[in-house]
């Protein structure tokens, strides 16, 4: 590998961070310690990294960039709504929380691949947001009847309560737990939304 192709690749390689004992983060790539909102800005300005624990090597990036959520929230820049964080607590532990991380990953990346159409809404509608609501909330309507399709593809019990049906036999219960080819098929719909939501958005 020639010296060009050896410097490109250090280039697109994440950053490696260590988290040590005393909570301290230390940039590898800059030698230097950092901060949350050292890494926060990371991620704003589209530079990927990894964080590892510094004695056992462990990769914790998600627990990090959790941590920044938290923080950030802590600051008054709530981006999450209660409603939506008690329903995401509730799936935890259930039967569909295997299918949550594609959803919420196809819904967050349509949202930002649409997102510079949305801030020309904004500018165009400056001192008034009204015009730019039907958008947003026709995008959601949207976003969560393909999902609720999807659903229904899923299991023949979704809608009917989380847990054991009622009366459903052990040859029901199995055809309705989660599988691999269940959850195939879910990403194939998720899919499915991404295009239509993409379609709309060009129409708009």
């Amino acid at each position: 590998m020639d010296e060009s192709k050896e410097t490109a690749s250090a280039q697109s390689a994440p950053v490696r961070i260590k988290k040590y004992a005393n909570r301290r983060l230390y940039n590898t790539a800059t030698s230097s310690y950092v901060t949350l909102d050292h890494l926060c800005q990371m991620v704003k300005d589209g530079k990927e990294f990894v964080v590892h624990d510094a004695k056992t090597g462990e990769e914790i990036t998600r627990q990090v960039l959790t941590q920044i959520i938290v923080e950030e929230e802590g600051k008054g820049q709530n981006l999450l709504p209660v409603s939506f964080l008690r329903q995401l607590i509730s799936f935890y532990g259930d039967n569909l929380q295997a299918l949550i991380p594609s959803y919420l990953d196809t819904a967050m990346s349509s949202f930002a691949r649409n997102q510079e159409q949305m801030r020309k809404y904004l500018e165009g509608t400056f001192g008034n947001l009204f015009p730019f609501g039907p958008q947003l909330e026709e995008m959601g309507k949207q976003n969560m009847a393909l999902f609720e399709n999807a659903m229904k593809m899923f299991t023949p019990y979704y809608g009917a309560g989380r847990g054991p049906v009622p009366g459903a036999s052990p040859t029901q219960e199995r055809e309705a737990a989660t599988s691999e080819a269940d959850i195939d098929t879910l990403k194939a719909q998720l899919a499915a939304m991404q295009k239509q939501l993409d379609e709309m958005a060009k129409k708009k």
